[in-house]
C-alpha cells in the first residue's frame, strides 16, 4: 500500500489546495483493493446491539426518505424492497481490524481529527439523498459502482425536504458527476452538497474527520476548567466605591470578572489538557475494555522482547502535545499522561501508527516507569497483542 492514497498529488499539495477548500476525485487511490467487509457481514453487524446501524429508504408508505434504526432482526432484510434503500453501519473500524488498517494510509491527518469509518451498502438505486455534512470525508469505493453528484456549498439555511427525519436538500444542482469503481476515492470538504446513488450492489466506506463546533469547545473546556480550579478563590472587591444607587453593578466588578475569565481560560496548559483528553475520548462505550486477565509488567516486557508488536485497540485514540521543551502530554482514550525529558520520545512512538514495532519499543521497556505505563495501557484495553488475539480466535 502507498504511503498515502492521494495518487499523483503530494500530501503538501492536497493540504494546500484541497483540504477544506474543494473536492478531489482520486482514481485508483487503493490499487487492487479487495473490500475488507462483505454485504452479508455488514448485515450481521447491523444485528448487533452495540453497533450503530440505520436503513434509509427513499420512500416508505408515501413518505420520502424514511429512516429505520438498528439493531435489526435477521429477517428484517428479507422484507426490504429490491432497490432504493441503503444500509449504514457506523464505526466499522472499531469492529473490523482490516478496516482499521485502512486508516494507516491517512496518517497525514492528525489522529485527533479522526471520527470513524462508516460503511454504506446499497442495491441499485440506493441512496441517502442529496445532503451535506459538517466534516471532511473521504468516500472510498470498495465494491460495485456508485454515482456521485456534487453540488454547491450549503448551510443550515438551505431548504430541506419535509416529512422526513433526515436532513435532505429539497433543491440540488449538479455541478460535477463521477462514477466510482473499487479503489477510487472522492474527498469532500465540509458543506459541499453531494448525492451518491448505487449503480448496482455496492459498498462505500466513508472515512470521516471532524472538529468540535465553537459551542462544544466553550462548554467542554469550561466544564473541564471548573474541576481544575480551587473552590476557595472567590470574586473580591476590596476597594468598592460609594455608588449613587445600590442596584448598580459597578464597572470595576465587570473588569474583575473579565480578569478572572481571561486569566483562567487563557491557560494554554489547561486548554491543551482538555482538548487532548476530549479528542481522544472513545466514541462509544464498550469498545475499549480491559482484558479478562490483567497482564504483569514482566509479561508485557517478555512479549516485546521476543518481537511481538503491539497494536492499538481498534476504537482507541492516541495523541500528544508538547507543553514545553521538557514536558509532553500523552493522551490515550480520554486520559492524560505526563512524560518528561528523554521519556517524551515514547509518546511519538506510541502515536505514530496503529502497529507499534517491538524492536523500537523494546528499549523503552527497560525503564520501569515506562514499562508500567505501557502495561497500564495494555490492561485498560488501549493496547493489545494481535498475535495473541489471533491465537485466541483460532
Amino acid at each position: 500500500m502507498a504511503t498515502h492514497p492521494l495518487g499523483e498529488y503530494s500530501v503538501e499539495t492536497f493540504l494546500k489546495e484541497y483540504w477544506q477548500k474543494r473536492p478531489l476525485l482520486i482514481r485508483n487511490a487503493f490499487p487492487d483493493l479487495e473490500s475488507p467487509v462483505a454485504a452479508d457481514e455488514l448485515a450481521g453487524l447491523a444485528c448487533e446491539t452495540e453497533i450503530e446501524s440505520r436503513i434509509v429508504l427513499e420512500e416508505e408508505d408515501g413518505a420520502p426518505w424514511q429512516l429505520r434504526n438498528g439493531p435489526f432482526d435477521e429477517n428484517h432484510f428479507q422484507s426490504l424492497p429490491e432497490s432504493h434503500w441503503t444500509l449504514l453501519v457506523q464505526g466499522l473500524d472499531y469492529w473490523v481490524p482490516q478496516v482499521a488498517d485502512l486508516l494507516e494510509a491517512f496518517r497525514f491527518i492528525p489522529n485527533w481529527r479522526l471520527d470513524d469509518i462508516m460503511a454504506s451498502y446499497a442495491p441499485v438505486g440506493g441512496s441517502v439523498g442529496p445532503h451535506f455534512d459538517q466534516y471532511d470525508v473521504f468516500l472510498l469505493q470498495t465494491e460495485g459502482q456508485r454515482r456521485w453528484k456534487l453540488g454547491p456549498v450549503c448551510d443550515q439555511d438551505s431548504p430541506r425536504v419535509d416529512r422526513t427525519p433526515l436532513h435532505i436538500l429539497s433543491e440540488f444542482e449538479t455541478l460535477e458527476e463521477y462514477v466510482l469503481n473499487p479503489g477510487d476515492m472522492l474527498y469532500l470538504p465540509p458543506g459541499v452538497s453531494h448525492w451518491g446513488i448505487a449503480e448496482n450492489d455496492c459498498i462505500t466506506l466513508s472515512i470521516g474527520f471532524r472538529t468540535p463546533n465553537e459551542a462544544e469547545i466553550l462548554t467542554g473546556f469550561s466544564d473541564f476548567l471548573v474541576g481544575q480550579l480551587p473552590l476557595e478563590n472567590h470574586l473580591s472587591d476590596p476597594d468598592p466605591r460609594v455608588l449613587d444607587n445600590p442596584g448598580r453593578i459597578d464597572q470595576p466588578v465587570i473588569d474583575e470578572l473579565i480578569r478572572i475569565v481571561t486569566a483562567n481560560t487563557g491557560r494554554r496548559d489547561l486548554l491543551a489538557a482538555w482538548f487532548g483528553q476530549a479528542m481522544t475520548e472513545p466514541k462509544h462505550s464498550g469498545i475499549v475494555e480491559a482484558p479478562d486477565e490483567p497482564h504483569s509488567v514482566k509479561n508485557v516486557r517478555q512479549k516485546v522482547a521476543v518481537g511481538r508488536d503491539l497494536s492499538w485497540n481498534e476504537g482507541s485514540r492516541f495523541a500528544f502535545h508538547d507543553v514545553n521543551s521538557e514536558e509532553r502530554y500523552l493522551f490515550v482514550d480520554g486520559e492524560r499522561y505526563v512524560l518528561r525529558h528523554e521519556a517524551r520520545e515514547l509518546a511519538k512512538l506510541l502515536c505514530a501508527g496503529r502497529r507499534i514495532p517491538a524492536d523500537e519499543l523494546n528499549s523503552w521497556m527497560e525503564e520501569d516507569a515506562l514499562a508500567e505505563l505501557v502495561t497500564h495501557l495494555f490492561n485498560q484495553g488501549s493496547l493489545y497483542d494481535p498475535e495473541e488475539a489471533d491465537e485466541d480466535q483460532a
